[in-house]
């Protein structure tokens, strides 16, 4: 028996796990605000947080939550947000056209920029943007102030999107054609 056993411990052999490297997930705060419900028995108080998170590597996503304290309120908006993740085409430092998004009554206005223009947004938008790994855009917000519906209009006019790829698939010319 000592045998067999000593054996077994010569025979193996140690290997270390590598775990893939996963993204460092990055998480704003846009908003967080106290709301109230009025119930049979008085007013009921709530916190309502907005969270952008994003990978600063294409992927975004915005969550809204709702809990009776500020920082569950806040992890649950970050789990939403984590499932609402889109993909966003970057191109060079900018998005490849201009284009409008709306949620609500706001929308958002995006258009691509010069290198060293920098993110010229405000508040809700800048957050998406600055989280999706765009580094030059002009953008103006139109219509609503609400900053729920700021990052969702810009959420909607990214998912929006088209690389230059598909659209010179779906125009039948080469990429180099299209471009020049």
């Amino acid at each position: 028996m000592e045998e067999t056993k000593a054996k077994s411990k010569k025979k193996r052999i140690e290997t270390t796990v590598e775990t893939p490297q996963q993204t460092e997930w990055k998480e704003q705060v846009i908003q967080v605000r106290r709301v109230t419900k009025v119930v049979k028995g008085g007013k009921k108080l709530s916190f309502r947080a907005i969270v952008v998170v994003g990978n600063k590597n294409g992927q975004v996503g915005v969550g809204c939550a709702k809990a009776s304290e500020v920082i569950i309120a806040i992890q649950k908006a970050v789990t939403e947000g984590r499932k609402n993740l889109i993909n966003v085409p970057i191109f060079q430092t900018t998005i490849p056209h201009p284009i409008t998004g709306s949620s609500g009554a706001g929308s958002v206005m995006l258009k691509p920029a010069s290198q060293g223009t920098g993110v010229i947004a405000g508040g809700a938008v800048r957050a998406v943007l600055e989280l999706a790994g765009i580094e030059n855009i002009l953008s103006k917000s139109l219509g609503s102030k609400s900053p729920l519906n700021a990052a969702n209009a810009t959420l909607d006019a990214l998912q929006s999107l088209k690389p230059f790829e598909v659209v010179a698939k779906r125009r039948g010319i080469s990429l180099k054609t299209m471009l020049n």
